[in-house]
């Protein structure tokens, strides 16, 4: 399979300029990192010297085929990988801003004075009917993980994940096989809740059946409306979310993956890693740092995010191992949904199609 989509211009490294890559990222790795400052912000970074951002300076640029090839020499071993919207919407899930097919578009089934109400603390305390009918939809074993996130399990399997930051709240990461101490749901998780008066937490199941139900989930101590933990307008950020101040700086490969990177402050994370640290986008369109501040290790596979990942599947020679993994889910899949069926006629598991990214 060739690669669809292309990446940022330049040729394939030569063996000369691969091994000066890899003395300059080892350079990287020294001089003091550990006391190296950190800033979120991209404008910040380039002016403390994280980012590398400015003139290349004639350096050879990297090619997907490089990263691959890096990878399998294991030269890169600390994987991040940033993901949102894009990396599941071959699931059949809708991501939120896309004009005409995004959530925010179509939403008037819900009755609520704007699209982003059905996000804000005012408006659920007010009236949490809405957000509980998206709830329904989103709530995980509703829908199943695709090629993309099979791929990110693979990395996991392979010793290579140091963390992959999600900005989804649809769980399939965690359905997908990867351990929690691996996840950061950036912006929130079905997997627990919590009342909004007593501030207890809950394991998120326990409330399933309510939702399904087109109940308002309340605490069984205070009986106050008890929450999902995905992050609204206005909360805090989950605590692990601020692991990044450790990650990126460690990170020898950063993945971008299904992203628009235009929300804060998790699309300021793109620009945190080392200046040596070769960058991959796999995403539609070019976005964030590499649509205005490229650096010559940065990698855009444009296009299809599925197609994109199978691109580098294939250079990685894991398309076997990868398909293997895959059908052994689907099983599994298949017995789960069974059980649900018979269980609770309310879920929703959609059916193996081309569609989902699995075939």
């Amino acid at each position: 399979m060739g690669i669809p989509g292309g990446s940022l211009r330049g040729s394939p490294l030569t063996g000369s300029s691969l091994a000066a890559w890899r003395s300059l990222r080892e350079r990287g790795r020294g001089g003091g990192a550990g006391t190296r400052p950190f800033s979120l912000s991209a404008a910040a970074g380039a002016i403390l010297g994280l980012g590398g951002w400015g003139d290349d300076g004639g350096k050879q640029r990297l090619t997907l085929r490089d990263v691959a090839e890096l990878m399998r020499k294991k030269e890169c071993r600390r994987v991040v990988v940033m993901a949102g919207a894009g990396i599941s919407t071959p699931s059949g899930i809708p991501d939120f801003r896309s004009p005409g097919s995004g959530l925010y578009s179509n939403l008037e089934q819900y009755n609520i004075p704007y699209p982003e109400a059905i996000f804000e603390l005012t408006y659920f305390f007010i009236n949490p009917k809405p957000f509980f009918t998206l709830a329904k939809e989103l709530y995980p074993g509703n829908y199943r993980p695709n090629y993309a996130h099979y791929f990110l399990r693979l990395l996991h399997d392979k010793g290579l994940l140091l963390r992959l930051y999600t900005q989804n709240i649809d769980g399939l990461e965690r359905v997908a096989g990867i351990p929690p101490d691996r996840l950061v749901e950036a912006h929130g998780t079905f997997a627990t809740a919590s009342c909004t008066v007593c501030r207890r937490n809950f394991p998120g199941e326990d409330f399933r059946g309510d939702v399904m139900a087109d109940r308002v989930p309340r605490c069984p101590v205070c009986t106050g409306v008890v929450k999902p933990d995905i992050v609204f307008f206005g909360e805090e950020l989950p605590q692990r979310f601020f692991l990044h101040v450790a990650d990126f700086p460690m990170a020898d490969l950063l993945f971008v993956i299904g992203t628009s990177l235009e929300v804060e402050p998790f699309a300021s994370l793109a620009g945190a890693v080392r200046g040596s640290v070769p960058r991959v986008l796999i995403n539609r369109d070019l976005v964030g740092p590499f649509a205005w501040r490229q650096r010559h290790n940065d990698v855009a596979q444009l296009g299809d995010v599925v197609s994109g990942v199978q691109a580098l599947v294939e250079l990685l020679g894991w398309s076997q191992e990868l398909q293997t993994l895959i059908q052994k889910e689907k099983e599994k899949v298949g017995r789960d949904k069974t059980w649900l069926l018979d269980s609770n006629p309310a879920f929703r598991l959609f059916s193996p199609s081309a569609d989902d990214g699995l075939e």
